[in-house]
């Protein structure tokens, strides 16, 4: 109730909801979602927006990039795989992974990542100082290539040399339609003054450090997920 009496309320739309094919995303870009779980990020979206044109209802949109850092739930990519390492497997995800032929040649995947403290800067300023009915991208030009992301996690929690990383890591069909990049630009965003201020390779020692600190801390959720998977694939 508080959040709904608020002056402003913000509605927080991660990009792959939105946008899906490989170019640069401003806020005037189509939605265009390519899956049911895009499609309920988009719905929330032209909900939201319909009370601003339709009653002058105060909101304002973000749209992020992949925001990672402690506390995150497991099903997302860099605390699924260091839950995996902390328990002696291999780097295995169903929904967001590579595929074989990525290793043959094909284009490979990347992610462009947002470290939570300079989400929530980005949140806060844009509450402070955004325009009321419009949309803003948050995210940063740190773009990591999920094969390079999962090495660097194996050498950082095994402690392995290169020549070991492979033996860490297990190579599974991907879900249909993934996108391979999600690069947004942050032009509005960075007039009202906000900076990523956190590296990649600070936020990634800061999240390694405390899932090691924390390793039980979603271990109900954490199971290895494969029977899942044998399901849908049967559905």
């Amino acid at each position: 109730m508080d959040y709904c009496c608020s002056p402003r309320s913000l509605e927080s739309v991660e990009d792959r909801a939105n946008y899906t094919f490989i170019r640069v995303f401003d806020e005037s870009s189509p939605v265009r979602p390519s899956n049911p779980y895009s499609a309920t990020k988009a719905a929330a979206e032209y909900l939201v927006q319909s009370y601003w044109d339709k009653y002058k209802f105060p909101i304002i949109i973000t749209r992020s990039n992949n925001i990672y850092g402690p506390r995150q739930y497991t099903e997302k990519v860099i605390p699924r795989f260091l839950t995996l390492l902390q328990r002696n497997k291999k780097c295995f995800k169903f929904r967001f992974l590579f595929l074989r032929s990525t290793i043959q040649g094909t284009l490979p995947k990347s992610r462009h990542f947002l470290f939570v403290d300079d989400a929530i800067n980005a949140f806060l300023l844009v509450l402070e100082k955004g325009i009321v009915g419009e949309i803003y991208n948050m995210g940063t030009s740190c773009e990591i290539p999920i094969m390079q992301l999962a090495g660097e996690l194996v050498k950082m929690v095994k402690k392995v040399p290169d020549s070991e990383v492979k033996d860490w890591l297990e190579f599974v069909p991907d879900r249909p339609h993934v996108d391979l990049r999600y690069p947004i630009t942050c032009e509005k965003l960075q007039q009202l003054g906000w900076r990523a201020e956190v590296s990649w390779a600070e936020g990634i020692r800061q999240t390694v450090k405390w899932y090691q600190v924390h390793p039980d801390f979603w271990s109900e959720s954490s199971e290895d997920q494969e029977p899942i998977q044998s399901q849908l694939e049967k559905a």
